[in-house]
């Protein structure tokens, strides 16, 4: 109840809006409460079988849109198990920004982009339109691999 103040870090400086409300609150909210239960080992993973990285929107399971099209509120992505097997194809993903914010978090498994990988409950975040992409030492690493099928569990 009353006024929120929100606080955002971008590009080093700090931003505030103050709100009526929370941006939490669930007005006109048509669905339900319900749990949602699926085995995300279960997600049937695509990909490329020739060249290049694929966008990793592919990997999208759940999407909540906003009134900007082409701009979600969220999406929920999941890298299951799969195989790399791009031909002259730097196969981690590649240094990008995005039009919005990017959290990515870890479950179980692994993840291409870092060499150390994160521990099961890490993450990170990338603010909207700050660019990112995998460390050094996995780009040294996918920039002299040799190109034979690789399983990322």
């Amino acid at each position: 109840e009353g006024p929120v103040e929100v606080v955002n870090k971008f590009c080093g400086n700090l931003w505030s809006a103050t709100y009526d409300h929370s941006p939490l609150d669930v007005v006109a909210w048509h669905g339900n409460h319900t749990p949602y239960v699926y085995d995300l080992r279960r997600f049937n993973v695509i990909g490329t079988i020739s060249y290049d990285h694929p966008d990793p929107s592919i990997f999208t399971v759940l999407t909540s849109p906003s009134d900007t099209p082409g701009l979600a509120g969220v999406d929920f992505v999941v890298f299951a198990p799969r195989w790399l097997v791009g031909e002259d194809t730097f196969r981690p993903p590649y240094f990008h920004r995005n039009v919005m914010s990017e959290y990515m978090g870890l479950i179980d498994g692994a993840y291409d982009a870092k060499a150390d990988g994160f521990v099961p409950g890490g993450g990170s975040l990338h603010n909207m339109m700050s660019a990112h992409g995998p460390d050094r030492a996995t780009f040294d690493r996918a920039s002299a691999a040799e190109l034979k099928p690789q399983k990322i569990d």
